[in-house]
């Protein structure tokens, strides 16, 4: 109970500076705040944001105008991964109690995992996104540890103790071989058009107005209209001419919001409008994915046999979580 006093006293004492400095605490809310508190241990609103970083930006390109289908997928995402928050919080107090710990070599593999599977590989983009969510690598660090924990605790307590089969890893690892797969040598083909915020043949033009011409070209695609004949039509780039094609585009030369749009959504997909930058508006279909290198199933078979006993254990833990929570003390902010 030593840790849970002096959490309550450390939040005790900025709640005694949040009424001597409203000022200070405006600007301390705008920096970070508490999004839930699970057994007195707190999930900020920082942690949310950056785990629900990649999800909101997949949301912003499907849906551009960001009305009612953007708010109501990105509040399921949010709901989503602050309960996964709040149940790893409840999973690190038991963890605590016994008094395990977590090497630091696995915790920087995991955080690398990450970054490799996010991010492309791209350290400066995860730095990046970490300054833009306000949380530090620190505190990156931390949430990474957590997670380990969660698994670890899972491994011990729910693990079914029959190993997995030749055959059940096979399966597993068939299942998520792609998800493995070395991202930074991905390479994709696709269709774009790109139309102008402003349009010199017509002084009436506006951004909008040209955002709704993108939009109407959109339509006339879904609806099965010949995309390299609009592209040659009415795009505004180098590729018009070859009807907006372009081949073997590295994954590591798009914007990392795009490329994880681009990979994700079926080939077919019409994607966009989007404005990437000032200048226009950008539709895309996606037309072939080539897939970076997938491990040997020697090379990756711990993660496989530990996915496996995940599987099988699920239904236990999922009550185990329901029983945590049932006599845990969780307050959303």
């Amino acid at each position: 109970m030593k840790h849970i006093n002096t959490l309550t006293a450390i939040l005790a004492a900025c709640l005694l500076a949040t009424i001597s400095s409203p000022v200070a605490n405006a600007k301390r809310r705008k920096v970070n705040g508490i999004a839930a508190i699970a057994n007195g241990r707190v999930v900020t609103l920082n942690e949310v944001a950056f785990m629900l970083a990649p999800a909101r930006a997949r949301l912003a390109i499907k849906h551009p105008r960001m009305g009612n289908k953007f708010k109501t997928e990105l509040a399921k995402s949010k709901k989503k991964i602050l309960d996964e928050l709040i149940d790893r919080q409840l999973i690190i107090y038991e963890f605590n109690a016994m008094g395990a710990q977590i090497p630091d070599y696995a915790i920087k593999a995991e955080i690398q995992q990450q970054i490799d599977k996010v991010y492309g590989g791209s350290d400066v983009k995860f730095r990046k996104e970490l300054k833009n969510s306000r949380l530090s690598y620190t505190k990156f660090y931390q949430l990474t540890k957590d997670k380990l924990i969660g698994q670890a605790m899972r491994s011990q307590h729910f693990n079914d103790p029959t190993p997995a089969t030749q055959s059940e890893l096979i399966k597993e690892y068939n299942k998520h071989k792609r998800d493995m797969r070395d991202r930074s040598k991905d390479k994709i083909d696709f269709e774009k058009i790109y139309i102008p915020v402003n349009n010199d043949n017509d002084l009436l033009a506006t951004p909008e107005t040209q955002k709704e011409f993108a939009e109407d070209i959109a339509k006339q695609i879904k609806k099965g209209a010949n995309f390299a004949e609009l592209a040659k039509n009415h795009s505004k780039d180098a590729f018009a001419d070859q009807g907006g094609k372009q081949t073997n585009v590295n994954r590591t030369d798009l914007r990392n919001d795009v490329s994880f749009v681009l990979f994700t959504e079926p080939i077919g997909t019409v994607v966009g409008p989007i404005q990437l930058d000032a200048g226009g508006y950008q539709i895309f279909r996606v037309t072939r994915k080539i897939d970076g290198p997938s491990p040997k199933l020697a090379k990756v078979k711990p993660q496989i046999e530990q996915a496996v006993q995940n599987r099988k254990s699920s239904a236990r833990f999922n009550r185990y979580i329901k029983r945590l929570r049932k006599k845990a003390l969780i307050r959303y902010k």
